[in-house]
């Protein structure tokens, strides 16, 4: 009798693989070579890192020196990351700026996978996006305070629900990695929410039409990050199993397996959540004005995007090819980059550097701490009068946030430029900004704070007391 002792004995490693092989041997009365080669055949390949990376298309180059040193560091994490075995082929926009250790994807990274789906690559704040909504000749301060009392910042989720698709919830509860009670609380009291962060809700104008337009950013949420946890460590269960010198952030699920198909349709669902995240926040605004819209469209800029056996993981770049995107409108794109300047509605073609993506956005050159340490000459208040001059900017936690300033982004001009010089496609036309609204610095009044607070003040009056 074959036992999973027999197979440690014989040198093979314990994993999902054994309860097969055993079956397998003792319904064949398999031994001596030919059970060897069976096994031998049946456990899974060890696929090792490449020892040198693979070369990627650099869509940047740097114009300042804090630029220089933010390029340095991602080329040097692409040049790990390059080393995972699943990838291809790989490039990195003009917005790049790392994110996490050395060797995992910067923001404004792409790479193309072999049947391999990589959680991290498309992160916690899966499918992050875009959506716009012309609501044509109105004007835009009625549009942003209608849409001010409809949207919610901030953490956690919201007690006045929108009314959730009943045909969605079945979907959820039809895949194994959705269909946990958490996840389907989260999918619930999360709709209608954005987070915080560099998620907003911005209002302009067309430069074309002089049309009011709202934009909304902001990603899946908990629901997201829900299936992102359970997709971290599905991928290290597949790493320690076929690839235990890859990065543990660099980990994959296989997409040719049963796990590897129900996350692909896991990824798919929360897609189809995060559009319905945002429409109905567009709805709640245009209807509570009694209005209609003109046109709408959106984009994910934070996705994996399947082509045959390829997935091109995308994090925080924004797919130009309409085989990327199936409800694409008209093949136009949306580039917002910060609160001072236009969210930038675009159109391209694939070429070979640019992988069919384009820049999501302006990035970062310094993290958000150091971009506070650099204003410390100042108040909050003089630096948001400074950088905020004839726009309506609000802060939903009524907390200004400096590091959501234009000041904490790249130059948008830059950007622009690097896009035309690197052919990643052609603006048609500008939503200028009249103003936006964006979580601002809600964690000082978050609710644990909020607790902590009085638990010390209660301490410090019974000490009087005393």
């Amino acid at each position: 009798m074959i036992t999973g002792k027999t197979l440690i004995e014989k040198g093979f490693k314990p994993g999902k693989w054994f309860k097969e092989a055993i079956e397998h041997a003792n319904k064949h009365k398999l031994e001596g070579k030919a059970l060897l080669q069976y096994l031998e055949s049946a456990s899974p390949t060890i696929i090792d890192p490449f020892a040198e990376p693979l070369d990627y298309h650099k869509n940047i180059r740097a114009a300042t020196e804090h630029e220089r040193a933010n390029v340095e560091q991602v080329f040097a994490t692409m040049h790990e990351l390059m080393k995972t075995p699943t990838l291809i082929k790989g490039a990195v926009m003009p917005d790049a700026c790392p994110t996490g250790a050395k060797g995992q994807i910067p923001v404004g990274g792409i790479v193309a996978a072999k049947n391999a789906i990589h959680p991290a690559m498309h992160s916690a704040d899966i499918c992050c996006s875009v959506m716009m909504t012309n609501l044509g000749h109105i004007d835009p301060k009625l549009v942003l305070d209608a849409a001010q009392s409809v949207t919610h910042f901030g953490g956690g989720g919201r007690q006045d629900l929108f009314d959730f698709p009943k045909e969605l919830e079945e979907k959820i509860k039809s895949n194994k990695y959705l269909n946990t009670e958490r996840s389907l609380n989260l999918a619930k009291t999360h709709l209608g929410t954005q987070g915080d962060g560099n998620h907003f809700l911005f209002i302009g104008r067309s430069e074309q039409t002089g049309e009011t337009i709202i934009v909304t950013h902001h990603g899946s949420r908990g629901f997201g990050a829900n299936l992102y946890s359970t997709g971290m460590k599905l991928a290290d269960y597949f790493r320690r199993e076929i690839s235990p010198k890859t990065l543990e952030k660099n980990a994959w699920i296989p997409y040719d397996t049963d796990e590897g198909k129900a996350y692909w349709e896991a990824l798919q669902l929360v897609r189809e959540w995060t559009k319905l995240n945002h429409t109905v926040l567009h709805n709640a605004t245009y209807q509570k004005m009694g209005i209609d819209p003109v046109n709408r469209f959106w984009n994910e800029h934070n996705f994996v995007f399947k082509e045959d056996d390829l997935f091109y993981h995308a994090k925080g770049a924004t797919p130009l090819a309409d085989k990327f995107v199936p409800d694409s409108h008209e093949g136009l794109r949306l580039i917002p980059l910060n609160m001072s300047e236009p969210v930038l509605i675009v159109k391209g073609e694939t070429t070979e550097n640019n992988l069919g993506f384009a820049p999501h956005g302006a990035g970062r050159n310094v993290s958000r701490s150091q971009h506070k340490r650099n204003k410390a000459g100042k108040t909050i208040e003089e630096i948001f009068a400074e950088e905020t001059k004839d726009l309506d900017i609000r802060f939903f936690s009524d907390h200004i946030d400096i590091s959501e300033l234009p000041s904490a982004y790249k130059n948008a001009k830059n950007v622009q430029a690097q896009m035309k010089e690197f052919n990643l496609g052609t603006v048609v036309d500008e939503i200028l900004p009249y103003g936006c609204i964006m979580a601002g610095d809600w964690d000082i009044n978050a609710p644990w704070k909020v607790k902590a607070r009085e638990r010390w003040e209660k301490r410090k009056q019974e000490n009087k007391e005393k």
